[in-house]
């Protein structure tokens, strides 16, 4: 009697910690801009499946890459629980923007802003290092509404060219730079599409100061393929990327390949990771 009262002690302690964890859920979409040349693929015929992709993961913040403006606004019309902000490349809202989404009623933004991936960072629509389009970084500060936890949010999308190894570790040791003069004691979140492997030069100079979430998971599913070009594609690099740093453990990593009958929500397919906040 006197161990199974120990037992049933044990198990409400662990039941009690176990309600207790925060977790943050996190999503890096590439949603594609809405390309008229993309055909059967286009923004119209996959919107729909875009928001049920993202209501199924049900993030309480997500990063985006080439999202336009028309494309954030349907996507909170539709999931009336999210808010989104950032501004474009060019410093408007016309063409990519790095919009930052997050659940209102999990969130709450203490500050905001934007830096641009080039020698000028405060300069709007800059670009250096040979690139032919502005890259940028919208960064958010968070605060947990139950508990009031804080953690720093970045997200970006580097260049895309073969040609532009040189520009996309130039723009990774700035953000780097950046990462190393906040505050430490405050968790750090990236989400992006990095255009480049992982493992790779561009992806080291990052993992200096940053964890991977995907080889940090204690559970896995779908491919390390990111890129699935519309075609359900699973054998390729793995290029978009949720990094962190702090007191995290990763309960899971996912590559997310949901499609109604071979058509895809974009041509990249979003990661999203669980990440509950520990204090050891």
């Amino acid at each position: 009697m006197i161990m199974t009262s120990r037992r049933l002690l044990l198990a409400l302690t662990l039941g009690a910690l176990l309600a207790g964890a925060q977790t943050l859920r996190v999503m890096s979409f590439n949603v594609r801009y809405p390309a008229r040349t993309d055909g059967p693929n286009r923004w119209e015929f996959r919107r729909d499946l875009l928001v049920e992709t993202i209501r199924e993961k049900s993030p309480d913040v997500m990063g985006t890459q080439e999202l336009y403006y028309e494309q954030g606004r349907y996507i909170v019309e539709k999931l009336p629980e999210y808010a989104w902000f950032g501004i474009s490349r060019r410093g408007s809202h016309e063409d990519e923007h790095m919009g930052v989404f997050y659940k209102k009623d999990r969130l709450r933004v203490l500050d905001s802003g934007n830096f641009w991936l080039s020698e000028t960072p405060e300069t709007p629509g800059s670009m250096s290092w040979g690139v032919n389009l502005p890259r940028m970084v919208t960064w958010g500060y968070f605060e947990l509404r139950d508990g009031g936890r804080r953690f720093y949010f970045y997200n970006t999308h580097f260049p895309h060219r073969r040609e532009d190894h040189e520009a996309r570790l130039r723009a990774a040791r700035l953000i780097a730079e950046r990462i190393a003069k906040l505050d430490p004691a405050v968790p750090f979140v990236m989400t992006g599409d990095f255009n480049a492997p992982a493992g790779g030069e561009v992806y080291q100079v990052l993992a200096e100061s940053l964890q991977d979430a995907w080889l940090r998971a204690a559970r896995r599913t779908g491919p390390e393929c990111t890129f699935g070009g519309f075609k359900g594609v699973v054998e390729c690099p793995r290029i978009d990327w949720i990094l962190y740093r702090g007191p995290f453990r990763v309960l899971e990593a996912a590559t997310v390949t949901r499609n109604w009958e071979g058509r895809y929500p974009s041509d990249h397919y979003p990661v999203f990771a669980v990440l509950e906040f520990s204090d050891r």
